[in-house]
């Protein structure tokens, strides 16, 4: 009997590990007066992720903390998106995202840049699975709107596949050839030279 219930919590704990990572960006402490006095609530903004290629955000509000941070990430986890990720650490192409006053733009980098991006928008990445990855938020600094326009920017992101698919072709139609490279340059020089 002591070994069933043994298996038993161990399939408790393995269905206990989170899917999905979650973050925290901002608290927003609210009151409204009444003629009693102050009600205080509370706002969070939560980002949530599983690191593999999809992220979401929600908003949540209540009179505690834990409990708007509760409700924040289960809005997060249904209005989550799946965007394309190249290799697994960087995105396909650069992108331009906009919500209201805020204007952001995300670079593709290389290997061993890292997240360089500013709060909000870090939160985004690192819950998306980026690794590499330059961004610059240019207007609103309200965290809303930087991860609305963040997402509405990733969104629009597309890979080769998807391309591919939508223009009817095989990925290795679309992608640049490698050896189509300009080569003879070094010999335009030689002939200069003589």
């Amino acid at each position: 009997m002591a070994e069933r219930d043994n298996r038993r919590g161990n399939r408790r704990d393995r269905d206990e590990t989170p899917e999905f990572a979650d973050r925290l960006v901002a608290i927003n402490r609210v009151s409204k007066t009444t003629k009693g006095g102050k009600n205080f609530g509370f706002a969070a903004l939560v980002v949530v992720g599983d690191q593999k290629g999809r992220v979401g955000f929600g908003k949540g509000k209540a009179k505690e903390v834990p409990e708007a941070i509760r409700k924040g990430t289960e809005a997060a986890k249904r209005a989550m998106i799946r965007v394309p990720l190249r290799e697994g650490r960087t995105l396909h192409h650069d992108i331009e995202g906009r919500h209201g006053a805020g204007k952001v733009v995300m670079r593709t980098a290389p290997a061993g840049t890292g997240i360089i991006a500013g709060g909000p928008m870090r939160a985004v990445f690192e819950m998306l699975g980026v690794q590499d990855v330059v961004a610059k938020s240019i207007g609103s600094q309200n965290p809303y709107n930087m991860i609305r326009a963040t997402i509405n920017g990733l969104t629009k992101e597309s890979s080769p596949r998807m391309v591919a698919q939508r223009r009817g072709k095989k990925v290795a139609d679309i992608l640049p050839k490698r050896d189509e490279a300009p080569a003879p340059a070094p010999a335009a020089a030689e002939t200069e030279e003589a």
